[in-house]
């Protein structure tokens, strides 16, 4: 929890930023005007949205001219920590380690544990190591941490459990999440724009002591689904000389968020294929 509550100004200033690096990376014009437009009436607002956020009064948040549920999140996630994952996400600063930060029990040492024995990415693959064995395998965690984390993750996913997920993905993409088909098809087209030149570079922080324009970054959008690509700029990723292999692709519809990793895979009967980790029958 920030200690300190965020004025309207900050927030504005957030989605003024949001709206600045979209707009340089060629996203939607709407979803650019959409945070300009927020932030313009978030500035001249008088009742602290900090304070709305604080009597977790979301609909009131969410009913504000050009605000909307995307937006409402946004608010609610940099009034509860101070950060925003979207503004991280379009900086090239997404790493592993910070999502699983986020769940209570996790430390940024654990996660960093976790990253580099596991090579997992999301809180949905965290969920299957938590209950396949994987996760008990590492050191710091003892049967209690163990229940613990597995309780805050099926309240961080909605109180379903990966099996649930697993079968709604199955049985309805259009409301889970992109199927198979797409991510692959958003990952095709992010290499090949990318191998083009087409795509506008971002200047990532970690991993890049030169300070380069080197990562591409995609935005693109299919079948009502909104989807952002980038090479995986992790540790890891670094580590295993994978940072023009691996993309990470972040999707969004109505309240419906999430992350994949594309890889090619290097055994078994997909070996030289592209696949979508954690969904690797479906490839």
């Amino acid at each position: 929890m920030a200690t300190k509550k965020p004025a309207n100004r900050n927030i504005a200033s957030l989605m003024n930023q949001i709206a600045g690096l979209l707009e340089l990376q060629h996203a939607n014009p709407f979803k650019v005007r959409a945070y300009k437009s927020a932030a313009s009436y978030v500035r001249g607002m008088k009742e602290s949205l900090a304070e709305m956020v604080r009597r977790n009064d979301k609909q009131a948040l969410q009913n504000l001219p050009h605000i909307g549920e995307g937006i409402a999140r946004l608010i609610e996630e940099y009034v509860k920590t101070g950060k925003s994952g979207l503004l991280r996400r379009l900086q090239g600063e997404v790493e592993a380690e910070h999502i699983f930060e986020q769940v209570p029990g996790i430390g940024n040492e654990l996660a960093g544990r976790i990253v580099r024995q596991l090579e997992i990415k999301t809180l949905e693959e965290l969920e299957q190591a938590a209950h396949d064995g994987r996760l008990a395998r590492i050191e710091g965690f003892g049967r209690r941490r163990l229940e613990a984390i597995r309780l805050s993750l099926a309240g961080m996913l909605g109180n379903m459990s990966l099996r649930r997920r697993g079968q709604m993905l199955m049985q309805d993409n259009t409301h889970a999440a992109p199927s198979v088909e797409q991510l692959l098809a958003v990952d095709a087209e992010y290499r090949r724009k990318s191998a083009a030149g087409a795509l506008k570079k971002i200047t990532p922080k970690r991993f890049n002591p030169k300070n380069e324009a080197w990562l591409p970054v995609l935005h693109t959008e299919k079948d009502g689904w909104t989807f952002t690509a980038l090479f995986s700029n992790t540790a890891r990723a670094h580590e295993l000389g994978k940072t023009h292999d691996w993309v990470v692709i972040f999707y969004e519809k109505d309240k419906e968020e999430g992350q994949a990793t594309v890889v090619t895979e290097t055994r078994g009967p997909l070996d030289g294929k592209r696949v979508v980790r954690g969904r690797e029958q479906e490839c």
